[in-house]
């Protein structure tokens, strides 16, 4: 398999305090642990029959198990958390006991939040793995990316597809159906595909639940469980606009755009389509996700909209706004969002993001081609 160098620096973290490390299957959590902790840290997964077995029952075996097999090592790394989350009372005794950092990893946050686990009082951050991003990729594909993703073992595939599929299809099977997390995987599949064709769209349960035939509370419940699982997230509005009326409903994202692709049965990105321009919207969005979480600013990502229709596809905190066209030439009409938005003087930086090859500023307004914005924004100039 390919290797990628990732942003994410795990020793860099663990130097300042124990974490959690959460992130979608096959993200790559473990060959990162692999490739950055090597001899530095006792590894236990939780993957493991017996290993699972022997601590579900005796969470207090755990001290043993470690000071047996690595008593020198100061950093222990325990895979799949969410598994066996009363094994956190324990880890929480043993921080306090021998001052040992733990890396607590996990692909779903939802027996932790719905099974009120210790999440250590604050003696443990919290950190994420996402999909590639593109400073991550060596010579960097654009519409492999948009039609394909970011997930380690697709974009560098000579079979991408049927990666994907796959990778559809062990969700569905290890995460959902294992997990019981829901009764009757057929609605839920039906839910998926629904969801996959609304990405980045304004929610509207309602019309989800008549298409899918499946009840509006249940749809709720369904997001809900895409988010805990990091299958997507929700883009919250923002609501500060004093001279315009914003709209108050959310959007849902999938967490990459070949897994979106996947679920929704697309067969082909046509470059002159909505769903292309959607996918470059995504894409932009996740990479403005995972720079935030990686660079630890902590300021909310969200969008505006208008009752009248005007619409910034992203905002960060309030002195940040981008929007996102697939457009190869920049016209007036591209930047209308942008200037209502300024109106409200809210503001301080306005870009537009495009595959214009031409950078131009139109006023308060940077056009910037997309490579050269995201080169910025991972050297921190945006």
């Amino acid at each position: 398999m390919m290797e990628f160098e990732r942003i994410l620096n795990l020793p860099l973290c663990l130097a300042q305090k124990s974490h959690f490390l959460l992130g979608p299957r096959s993200t790559g959590k473990s060959f990162l642990i692999r490739q950055q902790l090597e001899d530095k840290a006792f590894v236990i997964d939780l993957l493991r029959g017996d290993l699972f077995l022997r601590l579900s029952a005796n969470p207090h075996e755990l001290e043993g198990i470690i000071t047996a097999a690595s008593p020198k090592r100061k950093i222990v790394v325990i895979d799949e958390i969410q598994k066996i989350p009363t094994l956190l009372d324990e880890v929480h005794r043993l921080m306090e006991k021998h001052l040992w950092i733990f890396l607590l990893t996990g692909s779903s946050a939802r027996k932790l939040k719905r099974g009120h686990a210790n999440l250590l009082a604050g003696r443990a951050w919290m950190a994420h793995l996402f999909s590639l991003v593109s400073r991550e990729i060596p010579h960097f594909d654009l519409d492999r990316f948009l039609r394909y993703g970011g997930l380690p073992q697709v974009y560098p595939s000579s079979n991408p597809a049927e990666e994907l599929d796959a990778y559809v299809q062990t969700y569905l099977r290890e995460e959902i159906r294992a997990e019981g997390l829901v009764r009757n995987l057929p609605p839920f599949s039906r839910f998926l595909k629904s969801a996959a064709l609304s990405n980045g769209l304004l929610l509207n349960f309602a019309n989800l639940a008549s298409d899918t035939e499946i009840a509006a509370s249940t749809i709720r419940e369904y997001y809900s469980i895409l988010e805990d699982t990091l299958i997507g997230f929700f883009l919250e509005p923002w609501s500060g606009s004093k001279k315009r009326k914003a709209i108050q409903t959310a959007k849902f994202y999938f967490f990459d755009t070949g897994v979106t692709h996947a679920l929704a049965g697309t067969q082909s990105l046509d470059r002159n389509s909505n769903l292309y321009g959607a996918s470059f919207e995504q894409f932009l969005g996740l990479e403005l996700r995972a720079f935030l979480d990686y660079k630890r600013i902590k300021e909310p990502l969200t969008f505006w909209r208008s009752t009248g229709g005007h619409e910034v596809d992203f905002l960060i905190g309030d002195h940040t706004a981008i929007e996102i066209k697939a457009s190869r030439r920049v016209s007036p009409r591209d930047m209308s969002g942008l200037r209502a938005l300024a109106e409200e003087k809210k503001f301080k930086k306005y870009y537009l993001v495009t595959q214009d090859p031409i950078a131009s500023n139109q006023g308060k307004i940077v056009c910037l081609p997309w490579k050269n914005f995201l080169e910025k924004l991972w050297d921190d100039e945006i």
